[in-house]
């Protein structure tokens, strides 16, 4: 989609030149160099090449929190998206954090390299060959291998949603031909790679019969709800977040929790707030935690501060002071541990963590879950 196209499907002349949206993005308030509306304004103004090749064009965090309050509901993050395929296409991308090694094993998969992701799940619980609920494990194992130095072992959330279902008497489909869901591929301009992937997974899930996918990841839950049938048309089986799925099995006694203590502070990330609307679930949950406390973030549910980086771009100075104020905001509140719901809030804030002299724990709010059914 060209600068011109991208202009005409999101409406960005109407942009009032407010600045409502620069006054709420957390990148500018860290770095003067960016700001949302001088975007705007430099695609109204045919400044096209100078908006393709600069370089804070990957620093947008696409967290939307500009949507959320724009007086003229433009989508800058779907037109930021859009501006970075052109961007890519014409040879201008992101310095990618890690050496780029998380994007290339996302390519890597779309040639049939992937995790025998039955093995740990076996060894985690029962699982099923057909049924109606497929989990979609997402690139979690991935994650595990890479920032398990920093302390984060994203596998055993994967390993703990079977336990949670298992306890209620369900036995997920896991699958080894599952693939990335195509997330950071999209946000990072390479669409044509989000394809490869988002068919495959769809051709996985409708060959193994079931009626309900279940996700643990916000970002793959975003996805399938949201782009995978706009690139790929409907979709013949229900998209469910896992914390969705837990609170409704809570209601109905096929599970309880049994453990917990101390007073939990909530971050609400990105793509599961703001962008999927799921708020109350997981507060839900925790207020269920016998002993528990839930106290709020001064910036909590669709104000929420986002966790400081997006598709592993641009990770820079400012991204770690955005997660050096929320780790402080979290602690502010008495809270001794803040809990999070999406594998990358939990790397992230982690690492920002690990360099301060901060009294305050991380948890994965899958984790809290599986440790008291």
């Amino acid at each position: 989609m060209s600068i011109e196209e991208a202009i005409k499907a999101y409406q960005t002349y109407y942009c009032l030149d407010c600045g409502v949206c620069t006054g709420s993005c957390p990148v500018s308030r860290v770095n003067p160099g960016f700001s949302p509306r001088l975007m705007v304004e430099k695609a109204l103004l045919e400044l096209g090449e100078e908006l393709l090749q600069d370089r804070e064009l990957w620093s947008c965090l696409t967290c939307s929190r500009c949507f959320e309050r724009c007086p003229t509901h433009i989508n800058f993050p779907e037109f930021m998206r859009r501006i970075r395929e052109e961007a890519t296409r014409r040879g201008f991308g992101p310095v990618l954090a890690h050496h780029g090694m998380l994007q290339s094993v996302m390519e890597l998969q779309t040639q049939g390299i992937h995790q025998k992701k039955t093995q740990w799940a076996r060894e985690s619980g029962r699982i099923a060959e057909s049924g109606d609920i497929f989990f979609f494990v997402g690139c979690m194992p991935y994650f595990q291998v890479i920032f398990r130095d920093i302390g984060v072992d994203s596998l055993s959330i994967s390993r703990r949603v079977i336990k949670v279902l298992n306890a209620a008497g369900i036995e997920p489909i896991v699958s080894d031909d599952e693939v990335c869901c195509g997330h950071d591929m999209l946000w990072n301009g390479k669409t044509e790679v989000f394809l490869q992937l988002a068919r495959r997974n769809v051709e996985v899930i409708r060959s193994s019969g079931a009626k309900q996918v279940v996700f643990n990841c916000p970002e793959g839950y975003h996805l399938f709800r949201n782009f995978y049938p706009e690139y790929l048309g409907p979709l013949d089986f229900e998209v469910v977040h896992f914390y969705d799925f837990v609170e409704r099995l809570l209601a109905e006694g096929r599970i309880a929790l049994g453990n917990g203590g101390g007073v939990y502070t909530y971050h609400d990330p990105c793509r599961l707030g703001r962008m999927a609307r799921i708020f109350d679930s997981p507060r839900g949950i925790l207020a269920q935690i016998p002993g528990g406390e839930v106290v709020e973030m001064e910036r909590n549910r669709e104000n929420a501060l986002c966790c400081g980086t997006s598709g592993w771009a641009n990770c820079s100075v400012g991204s770690k002071q955005i997660q050096v104020e929320r780790l402080k905001e979290a602690k502010a509140t008495g809270a001794h541990t803040l809990v999070t719901a999406c594998p990358k809030c939990q790397i992230h804030l982690t690492c920002a963590l690990s360099n301060m002299n901060l009294d305050l724990k991380i948890a994965d709010l899958t984790t809290l879950i599986a440790d008291g059914v």
